[in-house]
């Protein structure tokens, strides 16, 4: 039963070849071989020629004809099958040169025929180990094919990927001072026609209060001498001749009469749109809107009690929808329900701070969104209690695919390129400057500084469909 032991031969080329592989070759005579065990377990001795490393060669199994060498004797004693001194069966006696592959040891031939591992897989020693062999062989080979692909990757992916990516980063570096240099030149553009602006308006303005201060500062003066005179008739003419005096004192009062009555006009009072601009207005919502201290109202919700009877509520107080149908029974009365409009209002008062908000409007083809004070009236079919038609309110209107800025009865058509799936609302109550936006792109629809005199609420009607606060 004894097999004689075979053996692969491990060829290495020089260090700096990347060619460098492992080639397994057929069984011989261990003269002059070294097993591969005992180059990977370190216990070996090396001689260096040349670029190439020779190992010393030890010899076991089989028939035991090989020769061993002294560093052979104390390789990998844990397994045994390399051992300089053939290890024997303690049940027979007999020479372990059989492997049992089901409980993976080793075995005597009467083991595998009579013995405890009769019908195991049993497979020669020799056989075991040079298939134990070429499979490490085939490993190191893997190995050293992944080094390689590795050093491929390290050398021409990563070093083109650094240099590209000092390209890409200085192209961003470039394209960001681009654009803030474009931006600061059109800011610093904006910024010098607008001081130009104001200038010309305060200068006009500061004129014209001149020229009437002037104007009324002589009348003062004229009618002053002119009563003086009247008072001086009064008190000193005779009474003959002050009878006869009418004409004189008719051409006096008449005088008097011409200079007219002062009167405040708007040619007395600054524009504010002199300072106006799409830019700046668009500029600073973007930095309100996207920048690091971007403001929201995360916990807006309707307020049912101004709920309409024309209108349901969602469940969460965020979603509005128009009944086409009225309803049979009226809602209980609220002094603070809107009865004959589709309305309702939001439950948060705005009188400080800077708020914004979304309202998805989806397919809906007729809504107002904005804010209107909390004294606007709820009750009856007037223009009152109509959200655009009365000075409590302020709304984007749309309607009949048009749409609008509604407030106090008076329209502003708007050019809407792109009908909006949303549109959100800016209130910055220190500037006191209402602004509608679409949020996707942040491009302002229609902006209006007002002077609020009350706390604002949000305010909503629909007749299509419904509408949604978006949080």
């Amino acid at each position: 039963m004894t097999e004689e032991l075979k053996t692969c031969e491990l060829v290495c080329s020089s260090p700096g070849d990347p060619r460098e592989t492992l080639h397994t070759v057929r069984p011989k005579d261990m003269d002059g071989e070294q097993p591969i065990f005992s180059v990977l377990s370190g216990g070996v001795r090396q001689q260096q020629a040349g670029d190439t490393t020779a190992v010393t060669r030890c010899g076991g199994g089989g028939g035991g004809n090989g020769t061993t060498s002294p560093a052979a004797t104390t390789s990998d004693n844990e397994s045994g099958i390399f051992s300089g001194e053939c290890e024997l069966c303690v049940e027979h006696e007999s020479e372990l040169d059989w492997y049992c592959g089901t409980e993976q040891k080793l075995i005597c031939s009467h083991c595998a025929i009579v013995g405890p591992c009769h019908g195991h897989t049993v497979t020669p020693l020799a056989t075991r180990v040079t298939a134990v062999r070429n499979r490490l062989v085939d490993v190191c080979e893997k190995m050293q094919l992944q080094a390689l692909r590795i050093e491929r990757f390290i050398e021409q992916t990563l070093t083109a990927k650094e240099q590209q990516l000092q390209v890409s980063a200085s192209r961003a570096r470039e394209q960001v001072l681009a654009q803030v240099t474009a931006a600061r030149e059109a800011l610093d553009e904006e910024e010098q026609r607008l001081l130009e602006e104001v200038q010309r308006e305060e200068e006009r303005v500061e004129q014209c209060l001149l020229t009437q201060k002037a104007h009324w500062s002589q009348a003062m003066a004229n009618l002053s001498q002119t009563r003086s005179r009247l008072v001086h008739t009064l008190t000193h003419t005779p009474d003959a001749q002050l009878a006869i005096s009418a004409q004189e004192i008719a051409e006096r009062v008449e005088e008097a009469e011409g200079v007219g009555e002062p009167c405040d006009t708007v040619q007395l009072n600054m524009n504010p749109g002199c300072g106006d601009s799409k830019l700046l207005r668009g500029l600073w919502a973007t930095a309100v809107l996207q920048g690091p201290n971007a403001y929201g109202s995360s916990h807006l919700k309707f307020d049912e009690r101004t709920l309409s009877p024309l209108l349901s509520l969602s469940d969460d107080l965020c979603t509005l929808t128009f009944l086409h149908k009225k309803p049979r029974q009226s809602p209980p009365y609220d002094p603070a329900r809107f009865d004959c409009w589709p309305n309702v209002l939001g439950s948060l008062s705005m009188s400080s701070g800077t708020h914004s908000w979304v309202v998805d409007v989806g397919q809906s083809g007729a809504f107002k969104v904005g804010v209107c004070y909390a004294s606007l009236e709820r009750k009856g079919s007037g223009n009152e209690s109509r959200l655009g038609y009365n000075s409590q309110s302020w709304v984007l209107s749309h309607y009949d695919w048009d749409y609008s800025f509604c407030h106090a009865g008076k329209k502003e058509p708007l050019q809407v390129i792109k009908r909006p799936q949303r549109i959100g609302l800016l209130l910055d109550w220190p500037s006191q400057t209402l602004l509608f936006y679409e949020p996707d792109s942040s491009a302002v629809l229609h902006s209006v500084t007002h002077h609020f005199s009350a706390p604002l609420l949000p305010a909503c009607a629909v007749t299509d469909r419904s509408i949604t606060i978006l949080h």
